[in-house]
């Protein structure tokens, strides 16, 4: 248990500071979207397992051999006001203060969601009232807007894809089908999911480097695996096309109103920018896409996703291990 706790500790460290820092940094991402978005939800859950881990314990190492024991002596101690001596002031400020952090990311993570979901019920209402039909399927929906606009509206079978009429006229049908079929790649894989999730982080430890890393990263690699998806059928000219379409009226768009919601997780947006609008983040990811499109790396060889993938589970594996396995390093 001693020894558990610093190691858990160490681990949190380098999960919060250089690992982020030098993922968001490197350049093989772009070649593989998915596997760094598996490992961007590794670095997050290991790092947020390893911090509470370690407090924990450290709180229960004077009454347990492991875990299970250090808990079950706790239970006593709260429930059957079993003698408490034996735990020395930093003991229970470690046990607070692990218990606080875990109510802290929990509750925001429900706070999160529970404002996404009532941004997007009042953004419904606003399209019921100024959108139409758009013509091309059921779940797409047209507002009048002279700035090209287009962003999904997450909500399971109440989902739906909005554009402005601006956008539609100004985009050839390849574009048109371009943009779409990006914007379903969205709401098919369940993008909003990620950003809820990584958003609610944010908000809960926002003096920690990996919440902004992790957030800005996993934007940008959701917008790359919205683009795959669309070129499956259209081609790479028609997208970088149809995305400086979209970003030439994101300057105007901002400026007359515009109708996106601007919360993170809410909606996601065009091809112009990510979730929230445009911003400067929406200007790196952009460049970073069109850039990509512009200068097509191979894919990683198998064998490297494999390794990444490794990486993840172990990254996942080993704080779990030092929490669970009775007397792991006795």
């Amino acid at each position: 248990m001693f020894w558990a706790s610093y190691l858990l500790a160490v681990l949190a460290i380098i999960l919060a500071w250089p690992v982020p820092i030098l993922l968001s940094k490197a350049q093989w991402p772009a070649r593989s979207p998915f596997t760094a978005m598996l490992l961007w939800q590794a670095i997050a859950l290991a790092g947020g397992l390893s911090m509470i881990g370690a407090m924990l314990v450290y709180g229960l190492e004077p009454v347990g051999d492991n875990l299970i024991a250090g808990l079950r002596a706790l239970a006593g101690m709260v429930l059957f006001n079993a003698p408490t001596t034996a735990l020395g002031f930093w003991h229970i400020f470690a046990l607070s203060a692990a218990a606080l952090l875990t109510a802290h990311l929990v509750f925001t993570l429900l706070l999160t969601y529970y404002k996404i979901q009532r941004q997007r019920r009042r953004h419904r209402e606003l399209l019921a009232l100024l959108a139409s039909p758009s013509g091309q399927d059921a779940g797409t929906l047209v507002i009048s807007h002279d700035s090209p606009v287009a962003y999904c509206l997450p909500g399971g079978a109440r989902s739906v894809t909005v554009l402005s009429d601006g956008l539609m006229a100004a985009l050839e049908p390849a574009e048109l089908r371009a943009v779409l079929s990006h914007e379903n790649a969205h709401l098919s894989q369940r993008h909003h999911l990620l950003l809820w999730a990584f958003a609610a982080w944010r908000q809960a430890l926002p003096w920690l480097p990996t919440t902004r890393l992790a957030q800005e990263s996993v934007n940008s690699l959701i917008e790359m695996l919205a683009d795959d998806v669309a070129l499956k059928t259209e081609s790479k000219a028609t997208l970088i096309k149809a995305i400086a379409i979209v970003a030439s009226g994101s300057a105007g768009s901002a400026a007359a109103g515009d109708l996106r919601p601007a919360s993170p997780g809410l909606a996601l947006s065009s091809l112009e920018s990510g979730p929230g609008g445009p911003g400067a983040d929406a200007v790196r990811t952009t460049a970073s896409r069109v850039s990509r499109l512009l200068s097509p790396q191979p894919q990683l060889p198998a064998a490297v996703r494999s390794l990444v993938l490794a990486c993840s589970v172990l990254l996942l594996a080993l704080p779990t291990a030092l929490l669970v396995v009775p007397g792991l390093l006795d």
